[in-house]
């Protein structure tokens, strides 16, 4: 089968001929899933530009990347049905895991990254991370399943949005969910902003946001002052990775205001901390949902399918996976999925 490979601890990826999965013999704790498709996230470009924060992986090279995915299973007890699976899959055997509280293992495995993933035609993954896909969700809705369940975490992280005035930085498919949810949740006001974003700013147009900055032009705080009227924001989500945008968001936060950070970073961040602890401003990290949430997002991608659907902006085969990527770099798409079925119109 074709498999979009990380082969080398270096930039680059390799769309290659790999053997199909195999199960082992008497195994029932997985099942093979026929991939419908895959979308390509920020963490596969990183991966791809091979940024310091995932260098993690390089023990588990050659590996098949591809995370956010949707797929048939065909084996076990879902086999015949749709699945999207959670990436993250728990030891099995450490203390928390032993005791069935799975949210709390510590020693994890990434699907996509240290065990082979969905930019595939085949990929064998845990049954227990298989979570069945409801009839009125489609596949392209399916597959932004993973990244739904990041915002539901970043809006758990922040706490209660009603009445608040929100800034998204980060106007990526992370940026777009947080935006959805938190208007869903009550916010009061959401801005978006992004850098030389004109694509996925289009994008939340059509999801019906209209306070939309592009900071490509000036700073964020002149930007985002025509929204202001003189007040602040009491939250603001950070989905950028990059980091500088915190510092620069931070004094556009009220006093006890909160800031999400949910990017990941290529490099550290160099921050005045005397204005943070005088403002008391707080700095949050979201990462990894609950489990449990998975069931949660496909209920809301039911709800809120004609908001999502503007999130997914191109369905291409597998084979053209270099053309999916260039599109995701140079910021010309939204949501990109690969499908290996895919037959282009």
């Amino acid at each position: 089968m074709q498999a979009l490979r990380k082969t080398r601890p270096e930039a680059g990826l390799e769309l290659v001929e790999v053997p199909a999965p195999a199960l082992p013999p008497g195994d029932a704790d997985e099942v093979l899933v026929r991939v419908r498709a895959t979308g390509i996230c920020g963490s596969d470009l990183h991966v791809d530009d091979w940024t310091s924060s995932y260098a993690f992986i390089a023990p588990a090279l050659p590996v098949t990347i591809g995370h956010e995915f949707v797929g048939v299973a065909q084996t076990g007890p879902l086999a015949g049905r749709r699945v999207v699976v959670r990436p993250s899959v728990t030891c099995g055997s450490c203390a928390a895991c032993t005791a069935a509280d799975f949210d709390r293992c510590e020693q994890r495995r990434g699907i996509g990254m240290t065990r082979d993933g969905a930019f595939a035609d085949w990929v064998r993954v845990p049954l227990r991370n298989c979570v069945p896909v409801p009839e009125g969700v489609d596949d392209e809705l399916a597959a932004l399943t993973e990244p739904l369940t990041i915002a539901m975490q970043a809006l758990r992280i922040a706490g209660d949005v009603a009445g608040a005035r929100v800034l998204v930085m980060g106007p990526g498919t992370i940026g777009q969910g947080i935006a959805a949810l938190a208007r869903r949740a009550g916010a009061r006001q959401v801005v978006v902003s992004g850098h030389d974003d004109a694509v996925r700013l289009a994008a939340l147009r059509r999801m019906g946001f209209d306070q939309l900055v592009d900071v490509a032009g000036g700073s964020l705080a002149d930007g985002v002052r025509p929204f202001l009227h003189g007040e602040r924001f009491d939250v603001v989500f950070e989905a950028t990775g990059v980091p500088e945008t915190i510092a620069e968001a931070l004094p556009l936060l009220r006093r006890n205001g909160v800031v999400v950070v949910t990017g990941i970073h290529a490099r550290p961040l160099t921050l005045d901390l005397t204005p943070l602890v005088r403002n008391q401003h707080q700095l949050r990290g979201s990462f990894r949902p609950p489990e449990s949430d998975w069931p949660l997002a496909l209920a809301l991608m039911q709800e809120l399918a004609p908001v999502l659907r503007p999130m997914v902006s191109h369905v291409l085969p597998l084979s053209q996976a270099a053309e999916g990527f260039a599109l995701a770099h140079g910021k010309r798409a939204c949501k990109v999925l690969l499908a290996p079925g895919h037959v282009q119109a």
